[in-house]
Protein backbone atom coordinates (compact mmCIF):
# COMPACT_ATOMS: atom_id res chain seq x y z
CA UNK A 1 0.00 0.00 0.00
CA UNK A 2 1.39 3.38 -0.99
CA UNK A 3 1.85 6.19 1.49
CA UNK A 4 -0.78 8.24 -0.38
CA UNK A 5 -3.47 5.57 -0.07
CA UNK A 6 -2.60 5.03 3.60
CA UNK A 7 -2.93 8.73 4.32
CA UNK A 8 -6.31 8.74 2.51
CA UNK A 9 -7.59 5.83 4.59
CA UNK A 10 -6.40 7.48 7.80
CA UNK A 11 -8.10 10.70 6.75
CA UNK A 12 -11.41 8.89 6.08
CA UNK A 13 -11.12 7.02 9.38
CA UNK A 14 -10.55 10.29 11.24
CA UNK A 15 -13.58 11.88 9.57
CA UNK A 16 -15.78 8.95 10.57
CA UNK A 17 -14.47 9.14 14.10
CA UNK A 18 -15.19 12.85 14.41
CA UNK A 19 -18.68 12.38 12.95
CA UNK A 20 -19.43 9.60 15.42
CA UNK A 21 -18.16 11.69 18.34
CA UNK A 22 -20.29 14.64 17.22
CA UNK A 23 -23.42 12.47 17.04
CA UNK A 24 -22.72 11.11 20.53
CA UNK A 25 -22.38 14.63 21.92
CA UNK A 26 -25.66 15.68 20.29
CA UNK A 27 -27.42 12.71 21.88
CA UNK A 28 -25.96 13.55 25.31
CA UNK A 29 -26.94 17.23 25.09
CA UNK A 30 -30.41 16.38 23.81
CA UNK A 31 -30.89 13.84 26.58
CA UNK A 32 -29.83 16.37 29.21
CA UNK A 33 -32.29 18.96 27.90
CA UNK A 34 -35.13 16.44 27.90
CA UNK A 35 -34.22 15.31 31.41
CA UNK A 36 -34.20 18.89 32.66
CA UNK A 37 -37.60 19.65 31.12
CA UNK A 38 -39.16 16.46 32.52
CA UNK A 39 -37.54 17.02 35.92
CA UNK A 40 -38.91 20.57 36.16
CA UNK A 41 -42.36 19.37 35.14
CA UNK A 42 -42.31 16.67 37.82
CA UNK A 43 -41.18 19.21 40.42
CA UNK A 44 -44.01 21.53 39.45
CA UNK A 45 -46.55 18.67 39.63
CA UNK A 46 -45.38 17.82 43.15
CA UNK A 47 -45.54 21.50 44.10
CA UNK A 48 -49.15 21.74 42.89
CA UNK A 49 -50.19 18.58 44.69
CA UNK A 50 -48.66 19.75 47.95
CA UNK A 51 -50.47 23.08 47.77
CA UNK A 52 -53.81 21.27 47.79
CA UNK A 53 -52.77 19.58 51.03
CA UNK A 54 -51.61 22.88 52.56
CA UNK A 55 -54.86 24.55 51.54
CA UNK A 56 -56.90 21.95 53.44
CA UNK A 57 -54.71 22.37 56.53
CA UNK A 58 -54.94 26.14 56.35
CA UNK A 59 -58.72 26.12 55.99
CA UNK A 60 -59.05 23.90 59.08
CA UNK A 61 -56.78 26.15 61.15
CA UNK A 62 -58.19 29.45 59.90
CA UNK A 63 -54.94 30.41 58.17
CA UNK A 64 -54.81 32.16 54.84
CA UNK A 65 -54.66 30.47 51.47
CA UNK A 66 -51.03 29.25 51.28
CA UNK A 67 -49.85 29.70 47.72
CA UNK A 68 -50.77 30.14 44.11
CA UNK A 69 -50.51 26.80 42.30
CA UNK A 70 -49.20 28.50 39.14
CA UNK A 71 -45.60 28.98 40.27
CA UNK A 72 -42.96 29.52 37.59
CA UNK A 73 -39.90 27.35 38.23
CA UNK A 74 -38.02 28.60 35.14
CA UNK A 75 -35.74 30.92 37.16
CA UNK A 76 -35.05 28.42 39.94
CA UNK A 77 -31.77 26.56 40.18
CA UNK A 78 -31.93 22.78 39.94
CA UNK A 79 -30.43 22.58 43.43
CA UNK A 80 -33.32 24.62 44.82
CA UNK A 81 -35.93 22.51 43.02
CA UNK A 82 -34.36 19.38 44.50
CA UNK A 83 -34.33 21.00 47.95
CA UNK A 84 -37.98 21.94 47.62
CA UNK A 85 -38.98 18.43 46.57
CA UNK A 86 -37.07 16.89 49.47
CA UNK A 87 -38.77 19.26 51.93
CA UNK A 88 -42.27 18.13 50.95
CA UNK A 89 -42.03 14.89 52.88
CA UNK A 90 -40.56 16.54 55.99
CA UNK A 91 -42.10 19.97 56.58
CA UNK A 92 -45.64 19.32 57.85
CA UNK A 93 -46.82 22.43 59.71
CA UNK A 94 -49.14 24.95 58.06
CA UNK A 95 -47.72 28.37 57.12
CA UNK A 96 -47.99 31.27 59.56
CA UNK A 97 -48.59 33.73 56.71
CA UNK A 98 -48.53 34.11 52.94
CA UNK A 99 -46.41 36.65 51.05
CA UNK A 100 -47.64 37.88 47.65
CA UNK A 101 -45.90 40.13 45.13
CA UNK A 102 -48.12 40.44 42.09
CA UNK A 103 -45.49 42.09 39.89
CA UNK A 104 -43.10 39.19 40.34
CA UNK A 105 -45.83 36.51 40.18
CA UNK A 106 -44.82 35.36 43.65
CA UNK A 107 -47.17 33.85 46.22
CA UNK A 108 -45.31 31.88 48.84
CA UNK A 109 -45.96 30.39 52.31
CA UNK A 110 -44.13 31.87 55.27
CA UNK A 111 -42.86 29.46 57.93
CA UNK A 112 -41.31 30.11 61.31
CA UNK A 113 -37.50 30.17 61.36
CA UNK A 114 -34.82 30.42 58.69
CA UNK A 115 -33.26 26.96 58.62
CA UNK A 116 -32.44 25.26 55.32
CA UNK A 117 -35.56 23.09 55.44
CA UNK A 118 -37.82 26.12 55.88
CA UNK A 119 -36.11 28.11 53.11
CA UNK A 120 -36.38 25.17 50.72
CA UNK A 121 -40.08 24.87 51.46
CA UNK A 122 -40.99 28.58 51.32
CA UNK A 123 -39.63 31.70 53.03
CA UNK A 124 -38.82 32.10 56.70
CA UNK A 125 -39.84 34.55 59.40
CA UNK A 126 -36.71 35.88 61.15
CA UNK A 127 -36.92 35.29 64.90
CA UNK A 128 -36.49 38.45 66.99
CA UNK A 129 -38.37 40.64 64.53
CA UNK A 130 -42.06 41.51 64.78
CA UNK A 131 -44.38 38.60 64.01
CA UNK A 132 -46.52 38.70 60.86
CA UNK A 133 -49.65 40.71 61.59
CA UNK A 134 -47.96 43.19 63.96
CA UNK A 135 -48.94 46.80 63.23
CA UNK A 136 -47.51 48.99 66.02
CA UNK A 137 -45.15 51.81 65.07
CA UNK A 138 -42.08 49.89 66.25
CA UNK A 139 -42.84 46.75 64.26
CA UNK A 140 -40.48 45.58 61.53
CA UNK A 141 -41.33 42.10 60.26
CA UNK A 142 -38.25 40.36 58.88
CA UNK A 143 -38.38 37.52 56.34
CA UNK A 144 -35.70 35.68 54.38
CA UNK A 145 -35.74 33.64 51.18
CA UNK A 146 -33.30 31.98 48.79
CA UNK A 147 -32.01 34.04 45.86
CA UNK A 148 -32.23 31.00 43.54
CA UNK A 149 -35.74 30.03 44.59
CA UNK A 150 -38.81 32.06 45.52
CA UNK A 151 -36.83 35.32 45.73
CA UNK A 152 -35.02 34.99 42.39
CA UNK A 153 -37.38 37.58 40.89
CA UNK A 154 -36.19 40.19 43.40
CA UNK A 155 -33.71 41.28 40.74
CA UNK A 156 -36.68 43.06 39.11
CA UNK A 157 -38.33 44.59 42.19
CA UNK A 158 -38.53 48.39 42.41
CA UNK A 159 -39.56 51.17 44.78
CA UNK A 160 -43.32 51.62 44.67
CA UNK A 161 -44.09 47.91 44.12
CA UNK A 162 -46.87 46.43 46.21
CA UNK A 163 -46.32 43.55 48.65
CA UNK A 164 -49.16 41.74 50.44
CA UNK A 165 -48.85 39.76 53.65
CA UNK A 166 -51.83 37.60 54.56
CA UNK A 167 -52.28 36.32 58.11
CA UNK A 168 -55.37 34.68 59.65
CA UNK A 169 -58.19 37.16 59.16
CA UNK A 170 -56.07 40.06 57.88
CA UNK A 171 -54.50 41.14 54.58
CA UNK A 172 -51.77 43.78 54.99
CA UNK A 173 -50.62 45.76 51.94
CA UNK A 174 -47.12 47.19 51.98
CA UNK A 175 -45.34 49.40 49.46
CA UNK A 176 -41.59 49.11 48.79
CA UNK A 177 -39.88 52.35 49.83
CA UNK A 178 -36.21 51.39 49.99
CA UNK A 179 -33.81 48.85 48.48
CA UNK A 180 -30.23 48.41 49.63
CA UNK A 181 -27.29 46.02 49.36
CA UNK A 182 -25.40 45.37 52.59
CA UNK A 183 -22.83 43.05 54.15
CA UNK A 184 -24.12 39.88 55.86
CA UNK A 185 -23.28 41.17 59.35
CA UNK A 186 -25.43 44.29 58.98
CA UNK A 187 -28.32 43.36 61.28
CA UNK A 188 -29.38 46.99 61.54
CA UNK A 189 -31.65 46.49 58.53
CA UNK A 190 -34.01 44.55 60.82
CA UNK A 191 -34.35 47.23 63.49
CA UNK A 192 -37.66 49.12 63.96
CA UNK A 193 -38.08 51.83 61.33
CA UNK A 194 -40.49 54.17 63.14
CA UNK A 195 -43.56 52.87 61.30
CA UNK A 196 -45.10 49.43 60.62
CA UNK A 197 -42.68 47.85 58.17
CA UNK A 198 -41.75 44.67 56.34
CA UNK A 199 -38.13 43.80 55.50
CA UNK A 200 -37.28 41.04 53.02
CA UNK A 201 -33.77 39.60 52.86
CA UNK A 202 -31.99 37.45 50.28
CA UNK A 203 -28.41 36.84 49.16
CA UNK A 204 -26.70 38.92 46.47
CA UNK A 205 -25.61 38.86 43.66
CA UNK A 206 -28.49 36.73 42.44
CA UNK A 207 -26.44 34.57 40.04
CA UNK A 208 -23.23 34.44 42.06
CA UNK A 209 -21.58 30.98 42.05
CA UNK A 210 -20.99 29.80 45.60
CA UNK A 211 -21.80 31.63 48.84
CA UNK A 212 -22.94 35.12 47.89
CA UNK A 213 -20.92 37.84 49.67
CA UNK A 214 -23.72 40.39 50.22
CA UNK A 215 -27.38 40.71 51.11
CA UNK A 216 -30.17 42.28 49.05
CA UNK A 217 -32.63 44.10 51.32
CA UNK A 218 -36.14 45.20 50.40
CA UNK A 219 -37.91 47.54 52.84
CA UNK A 220 -41.65 48.14 52.59
CA UNK A 221 -44.01 50.29 54.67
CA UNK A 222 -47.58 49.40 55.65
CA UNK A 223 -50.23 51.27 53.67
CA UNK A 224 -53.47 49.39 54.29
CA UNK A 225 -54.97 46.54 56.29
CA UNK A 226 -58.15 44.72 55.42
CA UNK A 227 -60.06 42.23 57.55
CA UNK A 228 -61.17 39.08 55.75
CA UNK A 229 -63.76 36.55 56.86
CA UNK A 230 -62.48 33.15 57.90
Amino acid sequence: MTHGRMRLRLHVFAEHGLLTAGLILLVIVGGAMIHRAVYSRLALAEFDRDQAILLKRASRSGAATPVDENVDFSLWSEKRIRGYRASLSIKKDAPMAVLSIEKLKVRVPVFEGTGELVLNRGIGWIAGTARPGAVDNSSNIGMAGHRDGFFRGFKDIAIGDSVELTTPGVVSRYVVNNIEIVNPDNVGVLRPRGEPSLTLVTCYPFYFVGDAPQRFIVHAVLKQQTAVSK
